[in-house]
C-alpha cells in the first residue's frame, strides 16, 4: 500500500466516521465507515489496520459510557456466545465464501427492519430472553470477525427490549469493546500490518478523541424516538452495503 496525502485523507476519513458513530450510538456500525477505507486498500489490509484502532475508539468511548450504561444482565447473556462466535469466525474465514454470509446476514436484517416498519415504525417492547441472547452474541461474534458488521445481531436482540438510549449506546458500547479486544490479534495474524500501515493508524488516532466526542454530542441532542429510528436507519444502510458486498463480489467473480 502506498502511503501518499490521498490514502492518509481517505483512511483518516474513514476511521473519523467510524469514531462518529461509535460515540453516538455505542458501536456495532462500523462497516458505515469501511466503503471509505475500501477506495484505497483491500478488505483483508483494512481489518488489519482497524484491529488496534477499534481498541483505542473503545476504551476513550468508555470515558462517556460509564458502567451505569450497561445493562449488565444483558451483557452476561451476550458476551460468552461473543467469544465463541469470534473463534468460530475466524476458522470460518478461511473455509466460507464471505460473499454469501454478507448476503445472508443483509436479508436476515432488511426482514427485521421490515417488521419493524410494518408495525408503524413503533417498538414493540418483549422481555429479555436468553436463549436469543445467547444466539445474538453467538452470531454477532461471528459476523465482526468476518465482515466488522456484528452489529445487525446485537441490535436485533436488544432494540426490542426497549433500553433507554444511554442504556443501549453504553451495552453496545462494551459489547464491542470486548469483541475488539478479543479480535484483534486474529486479525493481526489474517493481515500483518507492515510499516506504511502502522505509520497510518498512528495519524488516524488523531481522529479518535474528536469523532467520539461529536458522535456523543450528536447522542445527546437524540431523543429516545429519534435514538431507535437512527439505529433503525443505520441498520438498512449496513444491509445493503452487505448486499452490495455479497453481490459484486460474485459478479466480479464470473
Amino acid at each position: 500500500m502506498e502511503l501518499n496525502a490521498t490514502t492518509i485523507l481517505v483512511t483518516f476519513a474513514g476511521v473519523f466516521l467510524i469514531c462518529f458513530m461509535k460515540g453516538a450510538f455505542g458501536g456495532g456500525f462500523a462497516i458505515v465507515g469501511i466503503p471509505l477505507l475500501s477506495l484505497v486498500m483491500e478488505p483483508v489490509a483494512a481489518g488489519g489496520l482497524l484491529a488496534p484502532l477499534f481498541i483505542a475508539m473503545d476504551l476513550f468511548s468508555l470515558r462517556y459510557w460509564k458502567p451505569s450504561t450497561w445493562s449488565k444482565p444483558d451483557l452476561l447473556l451476550l458476551v460468552p456466545g461473543l467469544m465463541v462466535g469470534i473463534g468460530i469466525g475466524y476458522v470460518l474465514f478461511r473455509v466460507l465464501d464471505h460473499r454469501a454470509i454478507a448476503i445472508v446476514m443483509a436479508a436476515v436484517t432488511l426482514i427485521f427492519v421490515g417488521l419493524w416498519f410494518m408495525r408503524g415504525g413503533e417498538v414493540v417492547v418483549r422481555p429479555r430472553s436468553s436463549p436469543k441472547a445467547i444466539a445474538a452474541g453467538l452470531t454477532s461474534g461471528i459476523t465482526t470477525m468476518v465482515a466488522h458488521s456484528g452489529g445487525p445481531p446485537l441490535a436485533m436482540y436488544l432494540l426490542p427490549l426497549g433500553l433507554s438510549k444511554q442504556v443501549y449506546a453504553g451495552t453496545t458500547s462494551l459489547f464491542f469493546t470486548v469483541g475488539n479486544i478479543i479480535k484483534a490479534a486474529p486479525w493481526l495474524a489474517l493481515a500483518r500490518p507492515v510499516g506504511a500501515v502502522w505509520t497510518l493508524m498512528a495519524i488516524c488516532l488523531l481522529a479518535v478523541p474528536s469523532g467520539v466526542w461529536l458522535g456523543w454530542r450528536l447522542h445527546g441532542k437524540l431523543d429516545q424516538r429519534q435514538m431507535y429510528r437512527a439505529c433503525y436507519g443505520l441498520l438498512v444502510v449496513t444491509a445493503i452495503k452487505l448486499l452490495w458486498d455479497g453481490a459484486s463480489g460474485y459478479l466480479h467473480w464470473r
